[in-house]
């Protein structure tokens, strides 16, 4: 069965042209009846110390209908594929790394399969080998589900690195794709919708159904940048706008679209709070963190990770929204404290530095009595908490389910599990370490 989906935007602002020349969408399934395999999915209760209590789905709200009642969900218990072609002396290469919806797991896509590992306690929880090929170059993860979304990548890929394969481990076999006409660079999962990210176009699609939702336009978006809010509910999607610098904020729920001009440079990296209300963002200078509310697109803080050019690699929130994780390609993960006020901005935004400059914006800097004579960088607000990594590996970070901890996952494998002291900051210090593509484990 294969169908062809058409255009049909929410938002008569954002609807795209049907005479386009972007690829059209083709949805097909190896079953019957994708709706009848997709009332298949389930969730697992999480432990008592990764609570999802504000994002369960509320029956009577018409966003979140899945039907979940599968009687042996995904990652409650190790099951190694017994195909596994590991041996001692080898490890795959590892294409992609991505911490599931509330940081309690981790994906691994390896150029022969992929791997799902639990942060807290840190342990390998599951592990799909495929015998030819196998390479996996996006696996998004849906909380503690059955339901995943894979995209080959590598030199041998698995699946085409145009199509997103909707694998359901329950039965160990893809029961849905999404297929278009150039390479998926990211895909987002929530309980009721998937997003598809091109490097020019995003498609929102209904979990349920697969049916076609909503087609964004953007920039050039060769990372695949987009990130949705995941609390019940009405969506939050963010994604890069049509200008350089320019971020884009779709609010599903009220139908409004907020264009928030966030840099000079264009954006390098982004994250947002589970509730969709406020966002951090990057530019590819790297020097600063902006943190702006979503709804009015006001500035409420601005921090910064060092004067010296840096690729920003991650950016993530606390669950309180007390803290920000930053990490770069200068081997340091920065945790800064921020105090934001929903209803105010707390940056003058007279002050509010251009990227090129080295301006910064902290009312309460020691140095203020020397404005005049001191770079204004030394008014900035700096990290609390620093953590020092090897330069060579790229790393991205969450912070953990324990109190003032971070997780940093690096693609040469490493694990790290860190704590910083939120009164007097400084160095963190490491609490584990692993290398996870290692079958010998922890070291």
């Amino acid at each position: 069965m294969a169908t062809t989906i058409s255009s049909s935007s929410p938002f008569t602002e954002s609807t795209t042209n049907p005479n386009s020349s972007q690829p059209q969408t083709l949805i097909s399934s190896s079953t019957d009846s994708i709706e009848s395999q997709f009332s298949n999915i389930s969730f697992s209760s999480a432990p008592s110390s990764m609570q999802e209590q504000e994002q369960q789905s509320n029956p009577n709200d018409e966003e979140n209908q899945l039907k979940l009642d599968l009687p042996s969900p995904l990652l409650q218990t190790p099951n190694p594929n017994p195909n596994s072609s590991d041996s001692p002396s080898s490890s795959p290469s590892l294409l992609h790394l991505s911490f599931n919806q509330d940081h309690g797991c981790f994906a691994a896509g390896t150029d022969n399969g992929f791997r799902i590992y639990n942060c807290d306690p840190f342990r390998e929880i599951f592990r799909r080998d495929f015998d030819h090929g196998g390479g996996i170059g996006v696996v998004e993860m849906l909380f503690r589900c059955n339901i995943l979304a894979l995209v080959g990548g590598g030199p041998e890929p698995q699946y085409p690195i145009n199509k997103v394969m909707i694998w359901d481990d329950h039965q160990s076999r893809c029961i849905g794709e999404l297929s278009f006409r150039s390479e998926v660079r990211t895909v987002r999962l929530r309980r009721d919708r998937i997003i598809v990210v091109l490097e020019q176009k995003i498609f929102v699609y209904n979990f349920a159904d697969l049916k076609l939702l909503h087609q964004i336009e953007t920039i050039a978006n060769p990372k695949g940048l987009c990130v949705v809010s995941q609390v019940s509910g009405s969506l939050v999607l963010v994604c890069p706008g049509l200008q350089k610098g320019q971020v884009r904020v779709e609010h599903y729920g009220s139908k409004r679209t907020k264009f928030i001009m966030a840099h000079d440079s264009r954006i390098a990296c982004f994250a947002l709070t589970q509730d969709g209300r406020t966002l951090a963002t990057a530019s590819s200078k790297g020097t600063l963190v902006r943190i702006f509310n979503t709804f009015d697109g006001t500035l409420l803080q601005e921090v910064r990770r060092g004067t010296d050019r840096a690729e920003i690699y991650s950016l993530a929130f606390s669950n309180t929204t007390q803290w920000l994780a930053v990490s770069s390609d200068k081997g340091t993960v920065h945790v800064f404290s921020l105090k934001i006020n929903a209803g105010s901005s707390t940056v003058d935004k007279s002050h509010n530095s251009p990227d090129n400059d080295v301006t910064g914006s902290s009312a309460s800097s020691s140095l203020s009595l020397l404005k005049g004579v001191l770079p204004k960088y030394f008014h900035s607000e700096w990290s609390v908490a620093q953590f020092r990594l090897s330069e060579s590996s790229q790393y991205i970070v969450a912070f953990g389910h324990q109190k003032n901890t971070v997780v940093i996952l690096g693609m040469d494998g490493s694990f790290y599990r860190c704590q910083f002291d939120p009164v007097t900051g400084g160095e963190m210090t490491q609490l584990e370490f692993s290398n996870f593509l290692k079958p010998e484990g922890p070291f």
